[in-house]
């Protein structure tokens, strides 16, 4: 099936324990999650799980997975914060994050998309768990946008990604904005450092500013638009060269 719809991806079947027990009755009874796909007019090269801290999908990022779906990528979007009924929570992580991950990524193999040939695009702390996902999932490629925890760790992260940026197991490339407080150009001097000791490939960018998003609205600015589409293209770029 061509085009834009809406999905439920089953979540993995997992053992109760005490934490669990504990927790909101929502968390006792979720055993799926609700999902964007788009997919591509042609056969589909491989798949993408995109990750991103938004309660509804912008136009902007709408945008950005039918570009995707252009190159021949099937794009599993998670609704991350179907779990959440508290509207003034706007940043997601943990575990339940992960699980996420997993029932997009597993919806694709279902559709005989090889683990190989999937990669995982995040935002934010949903970045963040796109590097650690990257560290200990079977996929292709990871591209992770404005991650933070990177020296210190975020609230329900265990490491900070400098500590675990020598395990990578998938191609990574990271993009950073110069001008982002979460992100300062010292803490991503050091992820550069850290990640170039893992035994796959990593590309860490930097830009001035913060127009590399490309889940925001385009920008006035002739330069800020250049790095916009300069960091899509490098997006586009390490999927294609990766996910094999």
């Amino acid at each position: 099936m061509s085009g834009t719809y809406d999905d439920v991806a089953p979540l993995r079947a997992t053992e109760p324990t005490a934490d669990s027990a504990a927790g909101t009755a929502l968390a006792a009874t979720r055993t799926s999650v609700p999902i964007t796909v788009v997919e591509p007019e042609r056969v589909a090269r491989g798949g993408i799980v995109l990750l991103h801290e938004s309660r509804e999908f912008s136009p902007q990022l709408l945008d950005l997975m039918r570009s995707l779906a252009f190159e021949g990528w099937i794009v599993v979007a998670p609704h991350l914060f179907d779990r959440i009924a508290d509207d003034q929570v706007h940043e997601v992580f943990g575990d339940e994050l992960f699980d996420d991950f997993d029932a997009g990524f597993d919806w694709l193999t279902r559709r005989g998309v090889f683990a190989d040939t999937i990669g995982v695009l995040g935002f934010d702390s949903a970045g963040t768990a796109a590097f650690l996902v990257a560290t200990n999932r079977p996929i292709g490629a990871a591209v992770s946008v404005a991650a933070p925890g990177i020296t210190e760790p975020l609230p329900d992260q265990e490491v900070a990604l400098v500590d675990i940026a020598p395990s990578l197991q998938a191609p990574w490339l990271g993009l950073f904005g110069a001008d982002d407080p979460a992100t300062p150009p010292e803490a991503v001097d050091r992820l550069r450092d850290a990640t170039a000791r893992a035994n796959v490939a990593s590309l860490t960018i930097t830009y001035p500013g913060l127009s590399h998003r490309a889940d925001r609205p385009d920008p006035d600015d002739d330069a800020d638009n250049a790095i916009r589409i300069d960091s899509q293209t490098r997006i586009y770029d390490w999927f294609d060269s990766n996910l094999r």
